[in-house]
Formats: C-alpha cells, structure tokens, sequence
C-alpha cells in the first residue's frame, strides 16, 4: 500500500452521508487503535455516531489517516464535543493531530456556533489541547482504564 505525503482532503459529514467504505474506515480505525493498540476494551460503537458530524482526513490514495467526530450539544454534554480523535499509525510524526483538532473545531464553530466546545482528553494530552485554546475544567478521572480530564474552548468573540 502506498501513502500519499501530501496532506489529507478533510470531508466532514453528517452519519447519512457516509459511504459504507468510509463507515468501514473509520470503524476499523478507531478499533485498531482504540480498542488494539491502546489496549483498551470498550464499547467504541456507542450509539452516538448516528446523530454526530464525522470528520474524514483521507489521501489522494483514500487511505483514512486521520478522524474525528463532533457529538452535538445535549447528547453526551451540555456543549457540542468533540471525540474519537485519531491520527492512523502510518500518519504519524507529521503533525496532523494538530491539523485535525483545527479542522474539527472549526467544523464544531460552524455547526454550533458560539457555542463553548467540551472534550474528553487523556489526562497525557492536556499541553497538546491547551496550545490549541482549551482549558481544564476537571480534576483527572478514568475512562476505560485511560486517565481523562475534561478541557473546555470557550467561544471567542463573534
């Protein structure tokens, strides 16, 4: 398999949308790397994914090397989150995580606009979410066997 260096074409789109190759993808993404790599057994098909916004980083090749999806407000917080936050291991080391959280709170700001964004970080990712503007607003707790905080961006002026 051959990977494109070029960065990603990002497709946000609403669970309808998805084609059954992209629900593929980002299904076994998030369960080779969630559920295998981390070594963490959890129920990844929580029943969110029918009401959320995904966001698909794909090659020019279609390699799916990076996701995230926005969780609207009311659903899992009071604020819309952003979640399964995921960079494919082959995609690694050319900062895109960075690339995907600005791609996906851009996204958020444009499904909900000024609303303040949640997300559950692991607890080892907190400078990472801070440098790009969220805040924490919890003590550290365990999910899944994997220390989280919660960290809020807060809307900044219109």
């Amino acid at each position: 398999m051959s990977f494109s260096s070029d960065s990603p074409n990002w497709r946000w789109l609403r669970f309808d949308q998805l084609s059954v190759h992209d629900l593929h993808a980002l299904l076994r993404l998030r369960q080779d790397v969630f559920v295998v790599e981390q070594a963490c057994l959890y129920a990844d098909i929580d029943g969110l994914d029918p009401q959320c916004l995904h966001g698909l980083g794909q090659s020019a090749d279609g390699m799916l090397a990076a996701y995230a999806r926005v969780v609207p407000p009311g659903l899992k917080f009071d604020e819309p989150a952003i979640g399964r936050v995921i960079v494919a291991p082959a995609w690694r080391g050319r900062s895109l995580g960075g690339v995907l959280m600005r791609e996906a709170i851009a996204a958020t700001r444009h499904a909900y606009p000024g609303a303040a964004i949640r997300i559950s970080a692991q607890a080892h990712l907190q400078s990472f979410y801070r440098s790009l503007g969220f805040e924490t607003v919890s003590g550290p707790y365990e999910e899944d066997g994997i220390a989280h905080i919660d960290m809020l961006s807060r809307p900044g002026p219109p």
